[in-house]
Formats: C-alpha cells, sequence, structure tokens
C-alpha cells in the first residue's frame, strides 16, 4: 500500500512561489486518523486548539517596501480538516512579492484562507518583531519527567506501558522534553516537549515516562500525536480531568502546538526552550 500523503506538498518537490497564492493550502481530513483512535467528531473527549508560530512572514508594503513580521495561527480541534505544515510554508512564502496595505489586511487574507483550508474558524495574530520580542517564554513548573533512571527497551508506541499507583486522588502538572515521533510523509523526527495536567488516581512517572518514550519510531502528525497521548492516558488512566499540551520544536520556520483538554481552556503561548 502507498503512502496516503505522498501527493501532498510535503511527499513531493515543489516549486516556491512568491506572489501570494491561497491554493498552495492542503487540507487533510482529521477523521483519518480518529476513526483508527475510535473516535467520533460529533462526540470528541476534548476540546482545544492546534496553535502554530510562524517565524518567516514576509510581504510588501503598497511602497515596495518588505515588512517582516511574525504570526501566531489558532486553528480550533474540532475544524474538520488540519493544514499540511510543507503547504502551509509555501503559502506564508508567497506572501514576499505581493503589496497589501498593511498587517491587518495580511492578517485579513491568512484568516480567510486558513478557515477555507481547515474547514472551521482559524484566528490569526499578526505581530512585530517588537511584539513577538516581548512575549513571555514558558518557565519550567510542576515536576520534570526527564531525570528518572531507568532501562528502556520500548521504542514503539506502547500504551499498555501506562499504569497508576494506590493513594488517594491527585492534582499533578507533570512534562518532559523526551518526546520524539516521526513524520508520516517523510519519516524525518519531530522533537517535542510534553506537558500534561491531571487528576485522579496517581499515574506512575516512571511508566508516563517509558509511554512517552515508545513514540520515538511512532509516525503521526503533531496533532495526531498530541489527541493519541490524551486518549491513552484517559483509557488507561481514567483521570478526571486531563490537558496534553505537546510544544514541538520549528520546522521550515513553523512550529506547531497542540492543546487538548477535557476540562481547562487553552493556555498561554509560551514557547520553550526549544522554540
Amino acid at each position: 500500500m502507498g503512502n496516503p500523503f505522498s501527493d501532498t506538498p510535503l511527499g513531493r518537490k515543489t516549486d516556491y512561489l512568491d506572489q501570494y497564492t491561497p491554493s498552495l493550502l492542503c487540507p487533510i481530513p482529521r477523521w483519518d486518523a480518529r476513526e483508527a483512535l475510535e473516535m467520533a467528531d460529533a462526540h470528541l473527549p476534548f476540546h482545544g486548539m492546534d496553535v502554530w508560530n510562524a517565524y518567516e512572514l514576509s510581504w510588501l508594503d503598497n511602497r515596495g517596501k518588505p515588512v517582516v513580521a511574525m504570526a501566531e495561527i489558532r486553528v480550533s480541534c474540532t475544524s474538520r480538516n488540519l493544514v499540511e505544515s510543507k503547504s502551509l510554508k509555501l503559502y506564508l512564502n508567497s506572501f514576499a512579492n505581493t503589496r497589501f496595505a498593511d498587517r491587518r489586511a495580511v492578517q485579513q487574507a491568512m484568516e480567510k484562507d486558513l478557515s477555507s483550508a481547515a474547514d472551521g474558524a482559524v484566528e490569526v495574530r499578526v505581530l512585530t518583531l517588537e511584539e513577538a520580542a516581548r512575549q513571555p517564554m514558558w518557565e519550567a513548573q510542576g515536576t520534570a519527567l526527564d531525570h528518572i533512571d531507568l532501562d528502556i527497551d520500548q521504542f514503539e508506541h506502547d500504551a499498555s506501558l501506562l499504569m497508576t499507583e494506590q493513594g488517594p486522588e491527585r492534582t499533578e502538572l507533570l512534562y518532559s522534553h523526551l518526546l520524539r515521533s516521526r513524520c508520516p510523509v517523510t519519516a524525518q523526527p519531530d522533537w517535542a516537549t510534553v506537558i500534561i495536567r491531571y487528576t485522579g488516581t496517581p499515574i506512575s512517572h516512571a511508566s508516563l515516562l517509558r509511554y512517552l518514550i515508545s513514540f520515538r519510531n511512532h509516525n503521526g502528525f503533531h496533532e495526531q500525536v498530541v489527541e493519541q497521548i490524551f486518549l491513552d492516558i484517559q483509557r488507561e488512566c481514567a483521570p478526571r480531568h486531563l490537558s496534553v499540551n505537546g510544544r514541538f520544536t520549528r520546522r521550515g520556520g513553523l512550529d506547531i502546538n497542540p492543546f487538548r483538554s477535557n476540562f481547562e481552556e487553552l493556555p498561554p503561548n509560551l514557547r520553550v526552550v526549544r522554540q
């Protein structure tokens, strides 16, 4: 069976256009991966957003002078499609030699085009570099899992590694920088910090770290990996409240940060050290 994504921009050699071209955006149905996870779009066990940070955005003002900026893009997890990452990079590159009246015009164009591709409302914020420089960074809070001394021999996704411990219900904030998965199109590695907040029966920290490391050779888009983690923890450990936030390192001038929760709203978009 061939790669189902081989015909997407990520799966083939492409030309780089530098005139505004919305048709470059390539939607991928979320349903394909969710069906494999036995989820129904009408009854998702979570809410959330995919937050994209775009670091390479430029256009021309009305006099032809280049403008550079950054963008924050928020796509609801209830949108019908996610947007393939290379197609978004190509789309953003296409602004380079097109004139826009101001950044508000750029923002409006991006919201319109991305909402159409995602088949759902997309919010865009275009930031000057000065505004972006004032954004705070993520500061580690909670318990780091990465210092646990473990022997590891499982590098293929395995939800059965997750275990709970005896004890009263607790609320914990846990994080690890050791999440690695692979792009399902190119097999290139994707690296992330994952932040997990839960309330429920205590989750074994060692088992959670082993489980996260088991994604090391797993193929999946960023959004799909975070949804897999959410569902696995929910099914194996049954917490009453659960949030999973994946902060992936950038590729092609973009980083993708999916957030899924059954109890809290989207946290601030704070870049971690590798972003």
